[in-house]
Protein backbone atom coordinates (compact mmCIF):
# COMPACT_ATOMS: atom_id res chain seq x y z
CA UNK A 1 0.00 0.00 0.00
CA UNK A 2 2.72 2.59 0.84
CA UNK A 3 4.47 1.78 -2.44
CA UNK A 4 1.23 2.30 -4.38
CA UNK A 5 0.70 5.67 -2.71
CA UNK A 6 4.26 6.64 -3.51
CA UNK A 7 3.80 5.78 -7.18
CA UNK A 8 0.53 7.73 -7.26
CA UNK A 9 2.33 10.75 -5.79
CA UNK A 10 5.06 10.45 -8.43
CA UNK A 11 2.44 10.51 -11.20
CA UNK A 12 0.78 13.59 -9.69
CA UNK A 13 4.05 15.52 -9.32
CA UNK A 14 4.39 16.72 -12.97
CA UNK A 15 0.75 17.83 -12.97
CA UNK A 16 1.38 19.92 -9.85
CA UNK A 17 4.03 21.86 -11.77
CA UNK A 18 1.56 22.29 -14.63
CA UNK A 19 -1.02 23.62 -12.17
CA UNK A 20 1.61 26.05 -10.91
CA UNK A 21 2.26 27.13 -14.50
CA UNK A 22 -1.47 27.69 -15.04
CA UNK A 23 -1.78 29.57 -11.75
CA UNK A 24 1.04 31.93 -12.73
CA UNK A 25 -0.54 32.55 -16.14
CA UNK A 26 -3.93 33.34 -14.64
CA UNK A 27 -2.38 35.52 -11.94
CA UNK A 28 -0.44 37.39 -14.62
CA UNK A 29 -3.70 38.27 -16.38
CA UNK A 30 -5.19 39.47 -13.09
CA UNK A 31 -2.14 41.56 -12.20
CA UNK A 32 -1.97 43.07 -15.69
CA UNK A 33 -5.63 44.09 -15.44
CA UNK A 34 -4.73 45.91 -12.21
CA UNK A 35 -1.84 47.74 -13.84
CA UNK A 36 0.87 45.78 -12.01
CA UNK A 37 2.86 45.10 -15.15
CA UNK A 38 6.20 44.19 -13.55
CA UNK A 39 4.61 41.56 -11.33
CA UNK A 40 2.62 40.15 -14.25
CA UNK A 41 5.79 39.89 -16.33
CA UNK A 42 7.63 38.07 -13.54
CA UNK A 43 4.73 35.62 -13.17
CA UNK A 44 4.91 34.76 -16.87
CA UNK A 45 8.65 34.13 -16.59
CA UNK A 46 8.08 31.90 -13.54
CA UNK A 47 5.42 30.03 -15.53
CA UNK A 48 8.06 29.35 -18.18
CA UNK A 49 10.40 27.88 -15.57
CA UNK A 50 7.64 25.64 -14.22
CA UNK A 51 6.73 24.56 -17.74
CA UNK A 52 10.30 23.46 -18.34
CA UNK A 53 10.39 21.54 -15.08
CA UNK A 54 7.16 19.56 -15.47
CA UNK A 55 8.26 17.88 -18.68
CA UNK A 56 11.71 17.05 -17.36
CA UNK A 57 10.30 15.62 -14.14
CA UNK A 58 7.80 13.51 -16.08
CA UNK A 59 10.59 12.08 -18.24
CA UNK A 60 12.94 11.49 -15.30
CA UNK A 61 10.26 9.68 -13.29
CA UNK A 62 8.79 7.82 -16.28
CA UNK A 63 5.36 9.34 -15.70
CA UNK A 64 4.68 10.85 -19.11
CA UNK A 65 1.11 10.42 -20.31
CA UNK A 66 -1.29 11.69 -22.95
CA UNK A 67 -3.27 13.42 -20.23
CA UNK A 68 -0.15 15.24 -19.05
CA UNK A 69 0.67 16.39 -22.57
CA UNK A 70 -2.82 17.76 -23.19
CA UNK A 71 -3.07 19.33 -19.73
CA UNK A 72 0.28 21.03 -20.24
CA UNK A 73 -0.77 22.46 -23.59
CA UNK A 74 -4.04 23.82 -22.21
CA UNK A 75 -2.11 25.51 -19.41
CA UNK A 76 0.45 26.85 -21.89
CA UNK A 77 -2.13 28.60 -24.05
CA UNK A 78 -3.11 30.64 -21.00
CA UNK A 79 0.38 31.30 -19.66
CA UNK A 80 2.19 31.78 -22.98
CA UNK A 81 -0.61 32.92 -25.27
CA UNK A 82 -3.37 34.85 -23.53
CA UNK A 83 -1.34 36.19 -20.57
CA UNK A 84 1.55 37.82 -22.52
CA UNK A 85 -0.81 39.16 -25.20
CA UNK A 86 -3.10 40.71 -22.58
CA UNK A 87 -0.10 42.06 -20.66
CA UNK A 88 1.47 43.82 -23.63
CA UNK A 89 -1.90 45.13 -24.81
CA UNK A 90 -2.69 46.55 -21.37
CA UNK A 91 0.85 47.92 -21.12
CA UNK A 92 1.30 49.91 -24.34
CA UNK A 93 -0.81 48.58 -27.22
CA UNK A 94 -4.25 49.77 -26.09
CA UNK A 95 -3.72 53.36 -27.38
CA UNK A 96 -3.34 51.90 -30.88
CA UNK A 97 -6.96 50.75 -30.82
CA UNK A 98 -7.91 47.97 -33.21
CA UNK A 99 -4.36 47.60 -34.50
CA UNK A 100 -3.15 47.03 -30.95
CA UNK A 101 -5.63 44.33 -30.01
CA UNK A 102 -5.28 42.72 -33.43
CA UNK A 103 -1.52 42.37 -32.89
CA UNK A 104 -2.18 40.83 -29.47
CA UNK A 105 -4.75 38.46 -30.97
CA UNK A 106 -2.32 37.36 -33.69
CA UNK A 107 0.12 36.46 -30.93
CA UNK A 108 -2.52 34.31 -29.21
CA UNK A 109 -3.48 32.55 -32.45
CA UNK A 110 0.12 31.77 -33.36
CA UNK A 111 0.83 30.51 -29.84
CA UNK A 112 -2.16 28.15 -30.12
CA UNK A 113 -1.01 26.96 -33.55
CA UNK A 114 2.51 26.42 -32.26
CA UNK A 115 1.24 24.31 -29.35
CA UNK A 116 -1.10 22.32 -31.60
CA UNK A 117 1.73 21.58 -34.04
CA UNK A 118 3.97 20.52 -31.18
CA UNK A 119 1.33 18.10 -29.87
CA UNK A 120 0.72 16.30 -33.13
CA UNK A 121 4.46 15.96 -33.75
CA UNK A 122 5.54 15.26 -30.18
CA UNK A 123 7.13 11.92 -31.07
CA UNK A 124 10.33 13.83 -31.81
CA UNK A 125 10.50 15.97 -28.69
CA UNK A 126 13.86 14.57 -27.56
CA UNK A 127 15.75 16.04 -30.50
CA UNK A 128 18.22 18.91 -30.35
CA UNK A 129 16.22 21.52 -32.24
CA UNK A 130 12.71 22.91 -32.18
CA UNK A 131 11.06 23.94 -35.43
CA UNK A 132 9.85 27.45 -34.71
CA UNK A 133 10.24 29.64 -31.64
CA UNK A 134 8.85 27.84 -28.55
CA UNK A 135 5.85 29.63 -27.09
CA UNK A 136 7.39 29.90 -23.56
CA UNK A 137 10.40 31.68 -25.07
CA UNK A 138 8.16 34.04 -27.05
CA UNK A 139 6.06 34.81 -23.98
CA UNK A 140 9.14 35.18 -21.80
CA UNK A 141 10.73 37.64 -24.22
CA UNK A 142 7.59 39.77 -24.34
CA UNK A 143 7.41 39.65 -20.53
CA UNK A 144 11.11 40.57 -20.25
CA UNK A 145 10.52 43.68 -22.36
CA UNK A 146 7.67 44.74 -20.06
CA UNK A 147 9.80 43.95 -17.00
CA UNK A 148 12.61 46.13 -18.34
CA UNK A 149 10.30 49.07 -19.15
CA UNK A 150 7.29 48.79 -16.83
CA UNK A 151 6.50 52.51 -16.97
CA UNK A 152 5.60 53.60 -20.49
CA UNK A 153 5.02 57.23 -19.53
CA UNK A 154 7.35 59.49 -21.50
CA UNK A 155 8.48 56.70 -23.81
CA UNK A 156 6.50 57.43 -26.96
CA UNK A 157 8.48 54.86 -28.94
CA UNK A 158 7.33 51.91 -26.86
CA UNK A 159 3.95 51.31 -28.58
CA UNK A 160 5.62 51.56 -31.98
CA UNK A 161 8.29 49.07 -30.90
CA UNK A 162 5.89 46.70 -29.12
CA UNK A 163 3.67 46.28 -32.19
CA UNK A 164 6.30 44.70 -34.49
CA UNK A 165 7.73 42.83 -31.51
CA UNK A 166 4.47 40.97 -30.88
CA UNK A 167 3.86 40.29 -34.56
CA UNK A 168 7.48 39.21 -35.06
CA UNK A 169 7.34 36.80 -32.12
CA UNK A 170 4.06 35.41 -33.44
CA UNK A 171 5.53 34.78 -36.90
CA UNK A 172 8.63 33.13 -35.44
CA UNK A 173 6.46 30.75 -33.42
CA UNK A 174 4.81 29.33 -36.54
CA UNK A 175 7.96 29.48 -38.65
CA UNK A 176 10.24 26.53 -39.45
CA UNK A 177 13.39 28.20 -38.14
CA UNK A 178 15.51 26.03 -35.89
CA UNK A 179 15.93 26.80 -32.20
CA UNK A 180 18.07 24.83 -29.77
CA UNK A 181 15.92 22.86 -27.36
CA UNK A 182 18.74 22.30 -24.80
CA UNK A 183 17.17 18.90 -24.11
CA UNK A 184 20.59 17.39 -24.78
CA UNK A 185 22.22 19.47 -22.04
CA UNK A 186 24.49 17.03 -20.21
CA UNK A 187 26.08 18.04 -16.92
CA UNK A 188 27.92 14.71 -16.67
CA UNK A 189 30.12 15.13 -19.72
CA UNK A 190 33.73 16.30 -19.67
CA UNK A 191 32.60 19.70 -20.95
CA UNK A 192 29.95 20.01 -18.26
CA UNK A 193 31.93 22.66 -16.40
CA UNK A 194 31.33 25.01 -19.33
CA UNK A 195 27.58 24.54 -19.05
CA UNK A 196 27.75 25.00 -15.30
CA UNK A 197 29.73 28.22 -15.68
CA UNK A 198 27.20 29.56 -18.21
CA UNK A 199 24.28 28.70 -15.91
CA UNK A 200 26.10 30.33 -12.99
CA UNK A 201 26.78 33.45 -15.06
CA UNK A 202 23.11 33.78 -15.99
CA UNK A 203 22.04 33.29 -12.38
CA UNK A 204 24.53 35.91 -11.22
CA UNK A 205 23.28 38.31 -13.89
CA UNK A 206 19.68 37.78 -12.80
CA UNK A 207 20.63 38.55 -9.21
CA UNK A 208 22.61 41.68 -10.09
CA UNK A 209 20.43 43.14 -12.85
CA UNK A 210 17.39 40.97 -13.61
CA UNK A 211 15.84 43.41 -16.12
CA UNK A 212 18.85 43.61 -18.43
CA UNK A 213 19.82 39.96 -18.01
CA UNK A 214 16.36 38.54 -18.78
CA UNK A 215 15.83 40.92 -21.69
CA UNK A 216 19.25 40.14 -23.18
CA UNK A 217 18.79 36.38 -22.78
CA UNK A 218 15.34 36.50 -24.36
CA UNK A 219 16.39 38.59 -27.34
CA UNK A 220 19.52 36.52 -27.95
CA UNK A 221 17.50 33.32 -28.03
CA UNK A 222 14.86 34.84 -30.32
CA UNK A 223 17.55 36.05 -32.72
CA UNK A 224 19.41 32.74 -32.63
CA UNK A 225 16.88 31.16 -35.00
CA UNK A 226 17.30 33.66 -37.85
CA UNK A 227 21.06 33.75 -37.19
CA UNK A 228 21.31 29.96 -37.49
CA UNK A 229 19.31 30.08 -40.71
CA UNK A 230 21.56 32.77 -42.23
CA UNK A 231 24.67 30.89 -41.10
CA UNK A 232 23.54 27.81 -42.99
CA UNK A 233 22.47 29.59 -46.19
CA UNK A 234 25.78 29.10 -48.10
CA UNK A 235 25.68 25.36 -47.46
CA UNK A 236 22.05 25.11 -48.56
CA UNK A 237 22.76 26.98 -51.75
CA UNK A 238 25.67 24.64 -52.50
CA UNK A 239 23.41 21.64 -52.02
CA UNK A 240 20.65 23.23 -54.08
CA UNK A 241 18.01 23.15 -51.36
CA UNK A 242 16.55 25.69 -48.97
CA UNK A 243 14.93 23.23 -46.59
CA UNK A 244 16.24 23.01 -43.09
CA UNK A 245 13.50 21.02 -41.38
CA UNK A 246 12.07 17.58 -41.79
CA UNK A 247 8.64 17.63 -43.46
CA UNK A 248 7.06 15.54 -40.73
CA UNK A 249 9.08 16.44 -37.63
CA UNK A 250 8.56 19.10 -35.01
CA UNK A 251 12.24 19.24 -34.20
CA UNK A 252 15.43 18.45 -36.07
CA UNK A 253 18.28 16.24 -34.94
CA UNK A 254 20.95 17.94 -36.99
CA UNK A 255 23.95 19.12 -34.95
CA UNK A 256 25.26 21.61 -37.50
CA UNK A 257 23.55 24.04 -39.88
CA UNK A 258 23.23 22.82 -43.41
Amino acid sequence: MPNRRFRRGIYILPSLFTVGNLLCGFAAVVQASLGRFSLAAVLIIIAGVLDGLDGRIARLTGTTSDFGVEFDSLADIISFGVAPAFLVFSWVLYPLGRIGWLAAFVFVVCAAMRLARFNIQRSAIEKRYFAGLPSPAAAGTAAAVVFAFPESTGLAWLPIAALPLMVGLAVLMVSRLRYRSFKDLNLHSRQSYINILLIAAVMAGVLMDPQITLLSAGLLYVLSGPALYLWGLPGRFRKGTGRDTAPDGEVIDDPVPR
